[in-house]
C-alpha cells in the first residue's frame, strides 16, 4: 500500500492505527540483512522497486518477490532464469515468464496502458533487449508499439513505419552492429529518442561498444543513450517519458 491508500483506509476505519503506524515505520528501506528493500521509492519516484534476478540466491529472491508482492501486489524481475521462474511459480502459480526478455513478472489484472512508446529495432537479433524495453514499460502502464526488424540495411522497411514512430511520444530505438539506427530515427521525429546500444555484431562490434560510441557521437538532436543492452533502463525512462507527455507524474 502506498501512503494515500494507508491514510484512507484509516479515514474509512478499515485499518487499525496500529497497523498503519507499522507500515509507515518502515522508513526509507526494509532490513532483509542481506538485502534493503526500499519501500518508499514508489511515492519518491512513482515507480516501485524492480529486481535484477542474476545471481541472486535462491532463498534471497523467494524472500525480496514475497516482501515486495505483499507491498505492492506486484512484482517485476528482470534478467532472471528459467529455474528462477519455476521456484517463484511454486509460491505464485500467476507468475509469468518471458525466455526472450527474461523478464519475470507478477502482474495486476486489467491494467490499463496509456499514452505511446515506439520500440524499435534494427534487426531480429536485438528483439531480447527491446522486449526487455516494451515489457519494462508496459509493466509501468506504458502503451508500446513494437516495430521490428527496420535497421538501416533495408530503410525502406523504417520508412513505411514512420508514421507510426513520429506520433509516438518517445521511440526506443535498439541496434547492435554500428548503431546507426538512433541516428536515422532521430532525424525523422520530433520526439525524445532513447538509444539503446546491444552486444549483436561481429568482431570489430566489440560486445556492443561501436554501436555505444555511434550513438554517443550522433549526429541526430533529441538522442540520449543507455548503457550496452540495457533494455530495462530505456523502458523506464521512456515511461517517464510517457507520463510527462500524457499529463501525469
Amino acid at each position: 500500500m502506498d501512503i494515500k491508500e494507508i491514510l484512507s483506509q484509516v479515514k474509512e476505519g478499515t485499518l487499525a492505527v496500529e497497523e498503519a503506524e507499522r507500515f509507515l515505520s518502515m522508513g526509507n528501506y526494509e532490513e532483509m540483512g542481506y538485502a534493503k528493500l526500499d519501500m518508499s521509492r514508489k511515492e519518491r519516484t512513482g515507480f516501485a522497486e524492480v529486481v535484477f534476478c542474476s545471481k541472486k540466491a535462491d532463498s534471497h529472491l523467494m524472500s525480496i518477490y514475497e516482501r515486495l508482492y505483499e507491498r505492492e501486489g506486484e512484482v517485476l524481475g528482470t534478467r532472471a532464469t528459467r529455474e528462477q521462474y519455476q521456484l517463484v511459480r511454486a509460491r505464485f502459480p500467476q507468475a509469468v515468464y518471458d525466455p526472450v526478455s527474461r523478464i519475470l513478472k507478477i502482474e495486476k489484472e486489467d491494467k490499463v496502458l496509456s499514452g505511446d512508446v515506439a520500440v524499435c529495432t534494427a534487426g531480429t537479433a536485438d528483439i531480447p533487449v527491446a522486449e526487455e524495453a516494451a515489457q519494462t514499460a508496459e509493466f509501468f502502464g506504458t502503451h508500446v508499439e513494437r516495430i521490428y526488424d527496420v535497421g538501416v540495411s533495408g530503410i525502406h522497411r523504417l520508412l513505411s513505419r514512420a508514421e507510426v514512430i513520429q506520433r509516438a511520444n518517445c521511440v526506443v530505438a535498439v541496434a547492435g552492429m554500428e548503431g546507426a539506427l538512433a541516428s536515422v530515427i532521430g532525424g525523422l521525429v520530433s520526439r525524445p529518442v532513447i538509444a539503446v546500444p546491444t552486444s549483436v555484431g561481429y568482431g570489430a562490434n566489440l560486445h556492443g561498444l561501436s554501436a555505444l560510441l555511434t550513438m554517443i557521437n550522433s549526429c541526430a538532436n533529441g538522442i540520449a543513450v543507455v548503457n550496452i543492452d540495457n533494455g530495462y533502463g530505456a523502458g523506464y525512462l521512456a515511461t517517464q517519458i510517457n507520463r510527462l507527455a500524457e499529463g501525469g507524474t
